[in-house]
Formats: structure tokens, sequence, C-alpha cells
């Protein structure tokens, strides 16, 4: 009878598991029930019977099994995400463990098809997946996990996790560009369209004393991409044609290039010190600044890109990346029901809930939002909004290339003061020059 009691007490717990893990006070065992045994076990006969003798066999655990997965992320962050699976799963003997590596995306191409060394699957930025596809390495997450377990996770992290229409990859979390401004140095309230942040920028800069209102990587095109993406360019289109010389392209060249006049030099170790020596106001910058600027000692308050719009009437729409995890097609083929269950793990709001509670991290589940101490926290909460508008960043192999050529338009017309026309057919050129030598 206590061999039954046992087994009904952990059937319950590995049920109520993921629940309960997201409450306090969540490691309280729930009770058995009184009638665990039947009432009449007592009196039963002990002949040793094959049928009394499998009743009472306590059934065999499954195998156990280890999901080893790569990436080059904090990793207290990744041992949090690794307990999260972890616990939910113990019921079940599988294991996630999770190891750093310097170079995960070259490590990948090396041992991609390297069952006996390669991981089974790997965290990593969505940018990566257009060339593991195109090896032929991933395992597609449709054959993997049922689309009802994916349906709260945001539309734009299952764009970014998609390639030639398959989705590969599971999102975990994302991050956006965001404008963050200093309390004490802001006057009056942030302005809601971009005209309006102009006119705030001419009445509070003073270049010469090295003051500034706002600060921004004004020559870098993941930083300028609000602009762009929000007057309906693009660096590169999905089907990777260069989109440099569009008129989309050069009127958000153009227009940027106003803001970078006010602007300092644009490099990003220039950019953050001016802001966290609080001789900028504010900066266009992400997450990955908050611990610079805390440590500054700096109030810092943030409003989602957003919240700000464009001359055409649209909203501003940065870049966002988001981390995913990708599965490799050996193990898939060997640990498939194992995987199937971590992936189910890391698409519950209680992954989400974790992530953004103890690392600021943005979730991919639009459920973890609604816990009361994600929706207090106002990065999270603007890069939530921010969602909304934000493009992910192209996924194909070709944008590898298009870094340079965009930055070499931006750069000749907000530094050299280069015509616009001249300098996007220069560059667009150079774009499908360098696209066609990766044929």
């Amino acid at each position: 009878m206590k061999k039954k009691l046992y087994l009904k007490k952990i059937s319950l717990l590995t049920a109520c598991v993921m629940t309960l893990s997201i409450l306090s006070g969540c490691g309280a065992n729930p009770a058995p029930t009184e009638n665990a045994a039947p009432a009449n076990e007592a009196e039963a006969p002990a002949d040793n019977s094959s049928e009394d003798a499998a009743s009472s066999e306590v059934p065999a655990s499954p195998e156990a099994v280890t999901i080893t997965a790569w990436h080059d992320n904090d990793e207290a962050m990744m041992n949090a995400l690794a307990d999260e699976v972890n616990q939910a799963l113990a019921g079940e003997n599988i294991t996630l463990k999770f190891e750093k590596k310097s170079d995960v995306t070259g490590q990948i191409r090396l041992y991609g098809t390297d069952a006996a060394n390669g991981p089974d699957m790997y965290l990593f930025a969505h940018d990566s997946l257009g060339g593991f596809a195109e090896m032929g390495i991933l395992e597609p997450v449709a054959n993997l996990i049922d689309p009802q377990k994916e349906a709260d996770l945001l539309p734009m992290t299952l764009e970014a996790a998609t390639y030639k229409d398959v989705q590969y990859l599971m999102p975990v979390y994302y991050e956006t560009l965001l404008f963050m401004y200093n309390k004490a140095l802001w006057e009056g309230d942030i302005p809601s369209t971009t005209d309006e942040l102009y006119d705030y920028m001419a009445a509070h800069t003073d270049a010469n004393a090295g003051i500034y209102a706002l600060v921004n990587q004004h020559s870098t095109s993941y930083n300028v991409a609000p602009f762009i993406n929000g007057f309906g360019g693009y660096i590169i289109d999905k089907d990777a044609n260069p989109g440099l010389d569009t008129q989309e392209m050069k009127d958000a060249v153009v227009y940027n290039s106003k803001f970078a006049a006010l602007q300092a030099d644009g490099d990003y170790n220039t950019v953050t010190t001016l802001f966290n020596e609080g001789k900028a106001a504010a900066i266009i910058g992400g997450p990955w600044l908050v611990s610079g600027i805390r440590d500054a000692g700096i109030d810092l308050g943030i409003k989602s890109l957003s919240d700000f719009t464009l001359p055409n009437g649209k909203a501003m729409a940065p870049y966002s990346g988001v981390q995913c995890i990708g599965v490799l097609k050996y193990a898939a083929e060997s640990k498939k029901d194992a995987i199937t269950r971590v992936l189910e793990v890391l698409a519950e709001p209680s992954v989400g809930i974790v992530l953004a509670q103890n690392f600021n991290c943005a979730p991919a589940n639009s459920k973890a939002y609604e816990d009361p101490q994600v929706a207090e926290n106002e990065m999270i909460l603007a890069m939530e909004k921010t969602a909304q508008t934000a493009v992910p960043m192209p996924n194909i192999p070709e944008m590898g290339v298009m870094w340079g050529p965009a930055e070499g338009l931006l750069a000749a017309v907000n530094k050299s003061g280069e015509d616009v026309n001249d300098a996007a057919s220069k560059y667009q050129q150079e774009a499908l020059t360098a696209i066609a030598d990766m044929q």
C-alpha cells in the first residue's frame, strides 16, 4: 500500500509541477487520496500469483535522457532556464544541460552533422537561421511540437523563427532597441512624434559644449533601422534583393541625417559614454546598456520606439533579435520524444516569467506578461509594445554581406555629406556584387 501511495503522490506531482513552479510556496506536496488502495487489500491471499505480483510492482522508470544545448549567453540565466525545464520534467527522467561555446555558429557549422560530438540543440539569435537551414542540419519545429503549444507566442517571434515558410526554431525571448532617457535631465514629457523629438533636440543640444539631447549610432544600420523600416524601406528583402537604392530607403536616410547632425559622432563607445556621464539626456539603445546605466547611478526612463510616429503616420519599427532554440536533425531522429517535451516546456509562460523576473528578458510567450511582477517592469513592457511594429532581423544568409554596404551608405550621407542618390546607387551596386560573390 505504501508503494501505491507513493506512486499516486509522484503522479500528482508530475501533473502539477509546471503550474506550481510560478506560485509562492510551490514546494508543498499534494496529499494522496484516501482510497488510493483497494479496501480489501489487507484480506488478499498471499499466494504470490503472477497477477497479484504484477499489481504490486513499481513500474519501471523511463530511460534517462539528457538533452545537450550549446549557447554563448549568460551562464546564470542558462542555469535558471535549465532548472525550470528540469523541474518540470523530473518525473519523466529528462534532463536539459546547457554548455557554453565561444563561437556557437562556427561550432554548429563544424558539428551540425556530427551526432557523436555535436549538441542536440542550441540557443542563439534567429538571424543565423538561413545558413543552417540551407545546410539541411535543422529539424523543423513543426515536426516536433503541436502548433497549439505555440499559440501564445508573439507573432513577431514566430516570424523570426521561420525561413522560407518553414518554422525551424522555437522562440524563447527577444530584444529590441528602446528610447532610454535620464529622468533628471529630460525636460517635460517625451514627444509622441519624431518631428517633435527633432524640435526638442534642436532646442536642447549644444555640440560645442558637448551637450546633447539624444545620441544614437546614427550611421549603424541596426540603429537606423527604426527609421528605415518605418518609412517602408528595407536593407534586403526575403528574396535576397538589396533595397539600398529604393525611394523609401533614401527618404529614411535623408530624414535620419537631420537627427545625425544634432548628435555626436555615432560610434558605440562615444554615445554610451556621453549618456552614462550625463552629457546626453537620452539614447537609443537596448537592454544590454542597462547594467552600465545603473552603475552610473542614472534614474532611467524607458519608452517604446513604437510610441514615436514618423512623418508618414507610421510608427518607428526597429529590428528585433529573437533568441531561439534550434534542434539538430540527428538529435530529432534519436531523441524525438524527449526533445518534444523540452520544447513544450520552453513554450510555457512560466519559462518567460523566470527570464523576465530575474534577467530582464522580454518573453516570447504573451501570457508571461500577465504576471504581476513582469507587468511592473517598464523595460519589458516597452519591448512588448515594440514587438507590435518591430521587424525581425533578416535571417537569410545574404544579410551577412549587407551590413557593410548599408553602413557605407549611411556614413557617406551623414559624415561625408554625399548626395543620397549617388551614394545609394554606389552602395546598391556594392551589395549586388557582394551577394553575387556568395554564389
